[in-house]
This record gives C-alpha cells, sequence and structure tokens, in this order.
C-alpha cells in the first residue's frame, strides 16, 4: 500500500512527497479508512480533457477526476489533476498555486472517503474537511 506521484507531459510539481504522503494518510485515517493504494497522476489540460471525454463522457476541462477502488476500509484510487488548471484556478481565485494544489489533491482524497461536492450543502460540507485537511498539512508542517 502506497501512495505514487507521476506526471505525464507536465513537469513535477512542487510538492513534497513524504510530507504529502503523511498528510494524506492522516486524512484518510481521521475518517476511519486506511490508506491502500493511491496514484496521483499530474498532467496538462489536454490529458484532462482526454480522460474526461473517454471515461465520463465530458467535454470539458476539470481541475481533477477521481477514479475510485475503494473496497471496504482501504482507500484507493487514481486522480488525475491538471496542473494547467490548478494554475487557472489560483489566479481566479485569488490563491497561492501551491495551496490550490494542495487543496484539490485532498479534495479527490475526500472523495475517495465518500464525500460528495453535488449540491450547496455538499459543497459547503466539502469546503469545510478541506479546509480542516489544509490545517492538518500546516499542523504537519510545523513538527
Amino acid at each position: 500500500m502506497a501512495i505514487h506521484f507521476e506526471v505525464e507531459d507536465v513537469k513535477f510539481p512542487p510538492i513534497k512527497k513524504r510530507i504529502s504522503s503523511s498528510w494524506i494518510k492522516t486524512v484518510i485515517d481521521s475518517y476511519g479508512f486506511i490508506a491502500g493504494d493511491i496514484a496521483y497522476i499530474f498532467c496538462g489540460d489536454e490529458k484532462i480533457l482526454e480522460v474526461n471525454k473517454e471515461y465520463l463522457q465530458h467535454d470539458y476541462y476539470t481541475d481533477i477526476i477521481t477514479f475510485d477502488y475503494t473496497e471496504d476500509l482501504k482507500v484507493s484510487g487514481d486522480l488525475f489533476i491538471s496542473l494547467d488548471t490548478v494554475k487557472t484556478n489560483a489566479e481566479k481565485f485569488g490563491t497561492i498555486y501551491e495551496e490550490e494544489l494542495r487543496r484539490v489533491m485532498i479534495h479527490g482524497i475526500l472523495h475517495l472517503c465518500g464525500f460528495g461536492d453535488r449540491g450547496d450543502e455538499e459543497q459547503k460540507t466539502m469546503r469545510e474537511k478541506e479546509d480542516q485537511a489544509l490545517n492538518i498539512f500546516q499542523e504537519l508542517l510545523l513538527k
């Protein structure tokens, strides 16, 4: 069981693998799950559009697509993240790129832990869970 970070046609993003893995596992543990095999595939807009069309029949760009392979309490999945869209969203929302990237990374994990984001109430809950997870990341940095 491991967390993998891969790139496809993009430069590796500014993340620290060890602390990111520890953070992701901590968040998963906090919801009563255990981390299984999780792969982050960082890519560009064209790749995420290709994945979106092929697997979800959606013809638009997005920041993340999460494929859920979770079984019982073992959280597993493939998370495709478009670094292009993350950068665009950081500029749009006035946030730091690295912070937006962490938010998107944990957003996918929260989906794997069973949280949705359809409708206003689920979106509000998702945002709260993202903020809690980002606080955990900051605490880990201070250790």
